[in-house]
């Protein structure tokens, strides 16, 4: 059996240094807004590039923080509009509609089933106060376009970078190195951000099956906004400034210190982590040849493994008979995943959306299918995995 994510084996990886983290909050006898969590804030928030980190409950958490805070600010009021790609995971549409903003869906790139950016002004109105770039998949969703559009209508950029971590945006000025007579080398000028920084706030999880993955629930929100952080912090932690002192009508929304203690020691590793994905991503975009099967879009000019917009969070394949190929995987004892089946507007959850047709979310979520791919998968299993996809077949 080929696991679709091995996340026992991931987290052996890292022995003893999680056992030791562990132990060491257990020594210390502080469990909650202690040591282990404000030195992750800090070394995640310097590994994003953002001026702050502020470690919550989960990654829903962490978006719907950082609409509530904004309301608070008085940039939003109830009934203002969020755009948002419709084919996002719900979580991101829940944190808008929680908050009693008003979802706007926009459809996405059909190639990189990311946000269409070059169309996002068609969905702009004189309500609309935010847009909210997901980073789905593992690929980063961006472009200069993003600064000119929010800018021209006054917008917030939020990134659901739940998917992301460890993604850059990739400025490539090629130019031709002489090095000998013999060879030549392309050198790249990259002037690297990582998604996560790249707009006002962004909203980052660390569940579990994440690129950076705690042992349970986890989520942060970054941002280089002093005032958005500090209320961040109090809404998060019951409205509180200090210990009975409430300055808002918040919630409970806190990292704990045995999951910060862990995140801190997967951090360190994590770009190494992403490499190995994009190894094993290569071999797939290189190996798999089936006429039935579309692969995932490439946003870069440089190959997989080069490539540092895309971590790899999800391969995911596209095919008209994706329930077919889906079962055909399992009989060859191969676990795959549905990223996802129902598009939002489809759910009971949301009524009211259920009436609008979204022709290119509804195909990417009839076809989609994710195939196995994690720092920990073998190449030998990546072989085993194109070898069953080559040989399926549409008319068995």
């Amino acid at each position: 059996m080929i696991k679709f994510l091995d996340l026992k084996k991931i987290n052996d990886s890292f022995e003893p240094d999680l056992s030791n983290a562990i132990r060491r909050v257990l020594d210390s006898g502080w469990y909650l807004l202690g040591n282990e969590v404000k030195s992750f804030e800090q070394e995640y928030a310097s590994y994003i590039g953002s001026k702050h980190c502020i470690g919550v409950a989960n990654g829903l958490d962490a978006l719907r923080l950082i609409l509530r805070a904004y309301m608070v600010m008085g940039m939003m009021q109830e009934g203002d509009e969020v755009i948002v790609p419709a084919n996002t995971y719900i979580a991101s549409i829940l944190a808008i509609s929680e908050n009693r903003l008003k979802p706007v869906l926009a459809e996405p790139d059909i190639a990189t089933c990311n946000l269409n950016i070059s169309g996002i002004e068609k969905y702009i109105s004189s309500r609309t106060r935010a847009i909210m770039i997901v980073h789905l998949y593992g690929k980063a969703c961006w472009s200069p376009e993003i600064y000119e559009i929010a800018e021209k209508h006054n917008l917030i950029v939020i990134e659901d970078n739940a998917q992301a971590a460890g993604a850059c945006i990739q400025s490539e000025e090629k130019s031709v190195k002489e090095l000998n007579s013999d060879s030549n080398l392309n050198v790249y000028t990259l002037n690297n951000m990582k998604t996560g920084s790249l707009g006002d706030a962004a909203g980052h999880s660390f569940y579990p099956g994440k690129n950076l993955g705690a042992l349970g629930d986890g989520g942060a929100v970054t941002t280089s906004n002093d005032e958005l952080a500090s209320i961040i912090r109090m809404i998060a932690n019951y409205g509180s400034s200090k210990k009975y002192i409430h300055d808002y009508q918040g919630l409970n929304s806190r990292l704990d210190e045995i999951q910060a203690a862990i995140l801190r020691v997967k951090l360190t590793r994590l770009d190494e982590d992403n490499h190995c994905r994009r190894r094993i991503a290569q071999y797939y975009l290189e190996n798999i040849q089936n006429k039935e099967i579309i692969l995932p879009g490439v946003t870069s000019s440089l190959n997989a493994i080069d490539s540092l917009s895309d971590v790899w969070h999800l391969f995911v394949i596209r095919t008209k008979q994706r329930d077919k190929l889906w079962q055909y995987f399992k009989e060859n004892n191969i676990q795959t995943l549905i990223h996802y089946p129902v598009p939002p507007h489809k759910q009971k959850a949301y009524k009211s959306l259920n009436k609008y047709s979204l022709p290119i979310t509804e195909k990417i979520h009839r076809e989609v299918l994710s195939i196995p791919i994690s720092q920990v998968l073998s190449l030998d299993e990546a072989r085993q995995v194109v070898e069953i996809l080559n040989h399926f077949k549409t008319n068995e």
